[in-house]
């Protein structure tokens, strides 16, 4: 109870603080105070804006090199092509501008146009000459001699093996490329047999291969022959393991 002399205050409750009473004679309508708890409208969502990216701007062009040259005082033909890479140098260059420059090559005259288009094109359309392969290197003993034969052989397609041919040297003149023997049956007929395999010249000449010596004491042409004539006698120097 409310102590004596005072009036008592009547509380209001959340909703009622929140609404002012309007009376118009008799109907009261109830308005929301400004400031009141309302419900918030949503919040709008956020628009993510992204710039379009721009595309990569191209490399620029190489200028083209230009079509003509105009000829200053103390140029010469010679220096215009070097300096314009002109393929067949100043006498290409010439033969294209010979109605500008005249008759005497030697004789330029400041001012004048001369084409330099045309033999730049052709000099750039011509190939690189080709790099020329070095020739295999053989060492000049029987090693050498007997892998030189080899390729040969190869070429041809006359069979044989390092070891095959060594062994066959070895037994008929142990590595020497100028044994011969003057005492057998063969150097009593007139035709001693010769060089690294003891090959007599009528074998020599008749299983001769291409590209090699003519000389029977020939390391080289003194295998090859041999081989091939083994190759076609007994299928192989491989198979040969005595006098043949």
């Amino acid at each position: 109870m409310p102590a004596p002399g005072k009036h008592a205050r009547r509380k209001l409750s959340r909703l009622s603080r929140g609404l002012v009473v309007a009376s118009t004679g008799g109907a009261a309508l109830a308005l929301p105070l400004a400031g009141a708890a309302t419900a918030a409208p949503a919040a709008a969502p956020a628009v993510a804006v992204v710039a379009a990216q721009a595309p990569a701007a191209a490399p620029a062009a190489a200028p083209a090199a230009p079509a003509t040259y105009t000829v200053a005082l103390g140029d010469t033909l010679s220096g215009i092509a070097t300096d314009h890479a002109v393929g067949g140098g100043w006498k290409k260059l010439y033969e294209d501008n010979k109605a500008a420059i005249g008759d005497d090559p030697s004789l330029i005259r400041p001012g004048i146009e001369l084409s330099v288009a045309a033999a730049a094109r052709q000099a750039a359309a011509q190939p690189a000459a080709a790099t020329p392969v070095a020739a295999k290197a053989y060492a000049d003993n029987l090693d050498g001699w007997i892998r030189e034969s080899l390729d040969i052989m190869a070429r041809h397609g006359i069979p044989g093996s390092y070891d095959g041919i060594h062994r066959n040297i070895m037994r008929e003149s142990s590595g020497n490329p100028l044994a011969i023997n003057n005492w057998d049956s063969n150097a009593a007929a007139g035709t001693p047999s010769k060089g690294l395999l003891q090959v007599i010249d009528p074998t020599f000449r008749a299983y001769h291969v291409p590209g090699t010596s003519l000389d029977p004491y020939d390391p080289v042409a003194n295998i090859t022959a041999a081989c091939n004539y083994a190759a076609d006698r007994y299928g192989s120097i491989d198979n040969v393991n005595g006098p043949y």
